[in-house]
């Protein structure tokens, strides 16, 4: 039975403040703080709180207007990895009442939002879970954020459009409004082929539509801004979301370093305003100097200046990993994991 519509926390901050800053990586931030590679990090929802509450307090001091959960990987199919397939339920709901605390106290509107990832399972019939299979999972880690006091369901890092349906259907079930991005990192597109242009028609069947749409994670800033330029041409009214990694990821040594400084994430906020998106925030790599630096940007560059092309965009942040999604053909794959947001 579909719940009655929920107040959208996102349009009415967006009337208030016009653009919005999410926050920055959790896996990245997390591994800082001692989490080992392997290791889930919704664990520490009850094995260690108060490095979840540092993460969000760092990402509220740092200005942001939207933290999100620690419970991407908190659907069943996840949790398993970890025999902790039966707790998905109070791992969610913890997680959604460590980042309500540290809101509740931010001292202004910050906005909880109960981040859901991919379930790392192929769809039928690439692969063996159902699509009633995958709603009930996300149905069982929503109940449990909404149950802690998350706002959104943000949904994202997905790449295969059966998968964002089924996610937007739970949070259509369980009463809480929803946003989505995929992650276009496959010459320009999603691992499973979604372009960037076609991410605002995913759930036209549902019946309710998401409060936001975007893009996250990817290979990097320029990419992820091209992915915007596609998204928000292809709809300019809507509320598009992007949350680019903080450079590219280098190694040294065994630890991953990621090149993006908090100059070229401030560049990116100003191109990201400009190229029209109204959320913007960093995903792995993206650390609390970064996340201050592009509060710093984001208000001194409220309005948007010119639209970008493409080649302003590679002049000021950067050359691009993969060609436009205008440029490649659709792609597909048959891995049945998908990255941690990191």
């Amino acid at each position: 039975m579909q719940s009655p519509a929920t107040t959208n926390p996102i349009d009415a901050l967006l009337a208030e403040r016009g653009v919005l800053l999410a926050d920055g990586a959790t896996g990245t931030n997390l591994f800082a703080m001692g989490l080992e590679s392997g290791e889930a990090p919704e664990l520490w929802n009850e094995d260690a709180p108060e490095k979840i509450e540092a993460l969000h307090q760092g990402f509220v001091d740092a200005g942001a207007d939207i933290i999100l959960t620690n419970s991407f990987g908190g659907t069943r199919h996840r949790l398993k990895l970890h025999n902790a397939q039966d707790r998905v339920h109070e791992l969610n709901r913890k997680a959604a009442e460590i980042a309500c605390r540290i809101a509740g106290k931010a001292g202004r509107r910050v906005i909880v939002a109960g981040s859901v990832g991919p379930t790392g399972e192929l769809l039928v019939p690439l692969g063996a879970l159902t699509y009633e299979e995958a709603v009930d999972a996300f149905t069982e880690q929503m109940e449990g954020l909404k149950a802690g006091g998350a706002e959104v369901a943000w949904i994202e890092t997905m790449s295969a459009p059966d998968e964002i349906r089924a996610a937007a259907e739970a949070a259509i079930r369980v009463g809480l409004p929803y946003t989505y991005t995929g992650s276009f990192d496959t010459a320009g597109r999603t691992m499973m082929g979604l372009a960037p242009k076609d991410i605002h028609t995913v759930v036209d069947a549902l019946p309710r539509g998401p409060v936001a749409v975007g893009a996250n994670c990817g290979v990097g800033a320029p990419d992820i801004l091209a992915s915007l330029l596609d998204m928000t041409e292809a709809r300019p009214d809507a509320t598009v979301v992007i949350k680019g990694n903080c450079g590219i990821p280098e190694f040294r040594g065994t630890e991953v370093h990621y090149s993006g400084t908090p100059e070229l994430m401030s560049e990116y906020v100003r191109l990201a305003v400009d190229g029209g998106a109204k959320i913007i925030g960093g995903c792995c790599g993206t650390s609390f100097e970064h996340l201050a630096a592009m509060r710093t940007a984001l208000d001194g560059h409220k309005e948007p200046e010119n639209r970008p092309d493409i080649a302003e965009i590679v002049a000021r942040v950067g050359p691009m990993r993969n060609k436009p999604a205008s440029e490649s053909g659709a792609a597909t794959a048959t891995r049945k994991t998908r990255r941690r947001r990191d």
